[in-house]
């Protein structure tokens, strides 16, 4: 005699756990291009206000897309054009309250409420950074694989892997990291400064309601980049070479600018030059300055700082060669007369 199994067990098999399990949170807002797809794997379609949202589901929007999320503790989550998010995991009881969500790209602004000193753990990731937060506000950009952080209030402990070496985020200050390597230490976010000219955007971006139009958004990480420039210069100044050298790669990271991205090159071998006595990784830098961007001013000095650590490094001939190549490309250029000193004392 067969066995007959019950209705709910053939459907248990039939359908994946998830189906059944209730939504985590609806979507409280759309505007401009919006999509969502249940799980990883699946394609993503049109995403409208109310929708459900259910643990391992994906949130994208579009060039002009903005999407609000509010969990079912009354956290929201705000994304920003160009954005991907995933709902990783959420659970919430009577006394506990854990979270891990996905930032893959784009922009966002976490609104994350007090669990009333119930225990909780909430965490927003992206590939290279991870932010773990309890009841507290803040702003996040992942771009590649560079991360910024601007504090709105509470306290949010950000970190490259989620384990080591993190940095407090507070209110109005601002962290940054790239490439799961330890954040960089908070700065104050001055009125009136580009930090807060990028935070003001980014707030924009991020409010209650989408804005009329996006042509600020994409300014974001440019500023931030253009800013660690300047930052990164009294970082090695302090004598903080290593965190200078990771300021410019976030630049680097984080910008297409072909100007601050020829900068950060530039700054990166005078660390390795004048600090770490690095000459190898120095020329590696000005190298890539001639490869990528030959025809900006940059090009010129960078040819020069060639030329000057194939000598330290010995390599005579080819340094010769740089600093000839030099005066050829730049007959009236500003290292003009001590090209000729240098060519005198490497043909003695």
């Amino acid at each position: 005699m067969k066995r007959k199994w019950p209705v709910f067990l053939i459907l248990l098999f039939m359908f994946p756990v998830f189906a059944f399990a209730a939504p985590v949170g609806k979507v409280s807002g759309v505007s401009g291009e919006a999509l969502l797809r249940v799980r990883a794997g699946l394609p993503y379609k049109s995403l409208a206000k109310g929708a459900d949202i259910n643990v391992g589901a994906w949130i994208k929007t579009g060039k002009d897309g903005w999407v609000e999320l509010t969990l079912n503790d009354k956290s929201t989550f705000t994304l920003s054009n160009n954005t991907e998010f995933e709902v990783t995991s959420f659970l919430m009881t009577k006394n506990k309250r854990e979270g891990v969500f996905q930032l893959t790209e784009g922009k966002l602004r976490a609104s994350v409420v007090k669990f009333g000193g119930r225990q909780s753990g909430m965490t927003v990731k992206s590939n290279t950074a991870v932010a773990g937060i309890k009841g507290t506000d803040f702003l996040m950009l992942s771009r590649g694989q560079a991360n910024v952080f601007f504090g709105n209030e509470g306290n949010v402990a950000v970190s490259g892997d989620g384990k080591t070496a993190q940095q407090p985020l507070t209110e109005s200050t601002f962290v940054q990291n790239t490439r799961s390597l330890p954040p960089i230490e908070p700065v104050k976010v001055e009125i009136g400064s580009p930090l807060a000219e990028a935070r003001n955007i980014f707030a924009g971006i991020t409010a209650a309601t989408p804005p009329k139009e996006w042509s600020d958004s994409g300014r974001i990480a440019d500023i931030c980049a253009r800013w660690n420039i300047n930052h990164g210069h009294y970082l090695a100044d302090s004598g903080k070479y290593q965190d200078a050298l990771n300021v410019f790669q976030i630049a680097l990271d984080l910008t297409s600018v072909d100007e601050v991205r020829a900068d950060a090159h530039m700054e990166r071998g005078a660390v390795y030059a004048r600090f770490l006595s690095n000459p190898e990784l120095a020329l590696a830098e000005y190298l890539l300055v001639l490869e990528e961007y030959p025809k900006l001013f940059q090009a010129e000095s960078a040819l020069f700082n060639a030329a000057q650590a194939l000598t330290e490094m010995g390599f005579i001939e080819q340094a010769r060669l740089r600093f000839e190549q030099y005066l050829r490309q730049y007959p009236n250029g500003k290292h003009h007369s001590n090209v000729e000193t240098m060519i005198k004392k490497l043909v003695k």
